[in-house]
Parts: C-alpha cells; sequence; structure tokens
C-alpha cells in the first residue's frame, strides 16, 4: 500500500505545520463573522453608475447571482451522512452555515441587480451544468472539489468586478464576499486535508492530477462564461488564467496532509 500521506515530515520541515480546525472553531467563526458585516452604502435612487459603465457586467452578475442562490439541500444531505459517518455533528451545522453565507451573498448580488434595474435570470447554462455535476454525485470528497475551485475563482472573479466599477455599492459588496471567501476556502481545503490523509502517496498524487485537469476545466468554463466582465476588469486570458493558478495553487497546498500536525 505504501506510506500514507498524512505520515510524511517532508514538506511539514519546509512550511509552518498548521492544525486543522474543530468543526466547533469553525461554527466561532461563522458566528462571529455574520456579526462582523461590512456596511453597505446602499442609495435610494439606483446603485451609483450609468448603464454604460454596467454593459459589461451586467449578464455576467446575472448568471453569478444566480449560482449564489442554491437551497443548498444536496450539499447539507452530504455533509449529514459525513458527520454521521465520523461522528461530528457539528459539522452539519458549520456546513448550514456555509451555505447561509452563500445565500447571502446571493441577496446581495440580488439587490445590487433590484437597484440598477437589471431582472434576476433564472437560467444560466454554466450554474446548470455546475449544479448537475454536483447533483449526480454524494460523495463528500467530490462535493467539496469543486466548491473550493469555484470558491477559488470566484476570488479572481470579484477581484475583477470590483475593478470594473465605481459603484461603492458594487465594490463594498464585492469587498465583503471577497473576505467571507477566504475562510470558505480554507475551510473546504481543511476538510480534503483530513479526506485524504490516509490515502497512499501513489492514490495521492493521482488524486492531484484528476484535480489539475479538473480545474483547467472549471477555469476555462468560468472564462467562457464570464470573459467580458473579467476583461473590464483588466483580466486578459494570461492575466486571469495566472491568477487563478495562483490562487489555486496555495489551495492545493492547504489541502496536502503533509502540511498538517495530525498529532
Amino acid at each position: 500500500m505504501g506510506e500514507r500521506v498524512g505520515s510524511s515530515s517532508e514538506v511539514r520541515s519546509r512550511a509552518e505545520t498548521r492544525r486543522v480546525r474543530s468543526s466547533q472553531e469553525w461554527l466561532d467563526h461563522f458566528h462571529g463573522n455574520a456579526a462582523r458585516q461590512r456596511a453597505i452604502p446602499w442609495q435610494e435612487n439606483g446603485i451609483g453608475v450609468d448603464v454604460a459603465e454596467l454593459a459589461p457586467i451586467r449578464r455576467s452578475l446575472q448568471g453569478w447571482q444566480l449560482g449564489e442562490t442554491s437551497d443548498g439541500r444536496h450539499l447539507a444531505a452530504a455533509a449529514d451522512r459525513f458527520a454521521t459517518e465520523t461522528d461530528d455533528p457539528a459539522y452539519r451545522e458549520v456546513i448550514a452555515l456555509f451555505i447561509r453565507e452563500e445565500q447571502r451573498h446571493g441577496a446581495l448580488l440580488g439587490r445590487i441587480l433590484d437597484d440598477a434595474g437589471i431582472p434576476r435570470r433564472q437560467t444560466d447554462w454554466g450554474d446548470s451544468l455546475f449544479r448537475r455535476l454536483r447533483y449526480s454525485i454524494t460523495n463528500i470528497e467530490v462535493w467539496t472539489t469543486p466548491v473550493v475551485m469555484v470558491e477559488t475563482l470566484a476570488m479572481v472573479y470579484y477581484n475583477a468586478i470590483r475593478r470594473a466599477t465605481t459603484s461603492p455599492v458594487i465594490r463594498t459588496v464585492c469587498a465583503q464576499i471577497l473576505a467571507d471567501e477566504v475562510p470558505h476556502v480554507q475551510l473546504q481545503c481543511e476538510r480534503l486535508a483530513t479526506l485524504l490523509a490516509d490515502r497512499s502517496r501513489t492514490r495521492f498524487h493521482l488524486t492531484m492530477i484528476a484535480h489539475r485537469v479538473l480545474f483547467a476545466v472549471v477555469m476555462a468554463l468560468v472564462w467562457v462564461g464570464h470573459h467580458r466582465a473579467l476583461r473590464a476588469g483588466g483580466f486578459t486570458w494570461n492575466h486571469y488564467r495566472k491568477a487563478a493558478y495562483a490562487k489555486m495553487n496555495r489551495a492545493w497546498q492547504r489541502m496536502d496532509p503533509r502540511r498538517y500536525d495530525w498529532t
């Protein structure tokens, strides 16, 4: 079978040793974060920008807002099964609060659309494809993997949207979502590190190869669906690709079991 990935000390010797946080610690984070939300400078009439400035990002915001409005039933069900299998009942509430935070993002984007007079979309090919992929599989690892990738790409996306507009409303909403996404990625990376810790080195490396193939596909799909908005924020394809891989490489490091102290 070979040595387990989590038993190696070679990475720990080169990097700061991390500790996987408990579900209770993550509950404390989400409860505290809900009380630390930025004040959004909502306006009585519109969002402080004209139609011309919104044109490059309008359709993209509609699609991304739809993606943030999932009810999370399937993820909650997968988390419930995992919590039962690992005797970690608090994990159910962690995922419930994670879903609630994502829904808050959707509500913020929805209000932006409403205040700007932009209709909300009911369907989007990218959102439909991603949901179909997630709903077809109930394994928590397979669920978590694309979530990490999309959350990582979301950090590039919201940075682009923030740069693409002068609206204080949109810029503040993007700043809030970006602040929320950093711990979201860490949460999911810690979960994957836990799941991968007992994997042999060979299986771990094969898993990472699969990750890289999947990420290349997801990254390309996000570009196809949102390239106009990304370009409005100053991201050419090469700039977007480099920024995406820079953030995803950090995520891959964080899900490496060898970077954690399992004692």
